[in-house]
């Protein structure tokens, strides 16, 4: 592990959480949209993220077993956005247009199936996260600059 790697390790995660954070701001935005290019509602996304691994692990841990540990971490990557296709809530309202013309469900809209409260759960959870990941930067800036003025002394 280089001198940078505390660095590299947090600039994945800030990479990571602010794709996230525009994630949730979408669905936030779209909390009302009733008809898409695909038709039907919108549907919230979410984003999964996955650890990037070392290949050969350097160094292990004395505290886990040899099958849970792959050694140190290298950050963490975005593997996919995906869509909830769990289904909206339904609201009776037969003069929109966006209305169920036929079948059990007439005169009922379908909104989308995001919930604000827990959109903004995710997002104050994306945010301290992102500020954990710039403390780490800030930390590993601190001890450069104080093993700096030690070689100066």
């Amino acid at each position: 592990m280089g001198i940078f790697s505390s660095i590299n390790i947090a600039a994945t995660g800030l990479s990571a959480e602010r794709l996230r954070t525009d994630v949730i701001s979408n669905n936030i935005a779209n909390a009302t949209t009733t008809r898409t290019s695909e038709g039907g509602p919108f549907k919230r996304s979410r984003v999964i993220f996955q650890p990037i691994a070392s290949s050969k692990p350097q160094w292990r841990t004395p505290f886990i077993s040899e099958d849970l540990d792959n050694g140190p971490g290298k950050g963490v990557r975005v593997l996919e956005i995906v869509k909830d296709t769990s289904e909206g809530k339904l609201v009776y309202d037969p003069t929109n247009p966006d209305a169920i013309k036929s079948g059990p469900r007439e005169g009922y809209v379908e909104y989308p199936n995001v919930n604000i409260v827990n959109e903004m759960v995710d997002l104050i959870a994306s945010s301290r996260a992102y500020e954990a990941n710039t403390t780490v930067i800030q930390g590993a800036k601190e001890m450069f600059n104080a093993a700096l003025e030690i070689g100066r002394a």
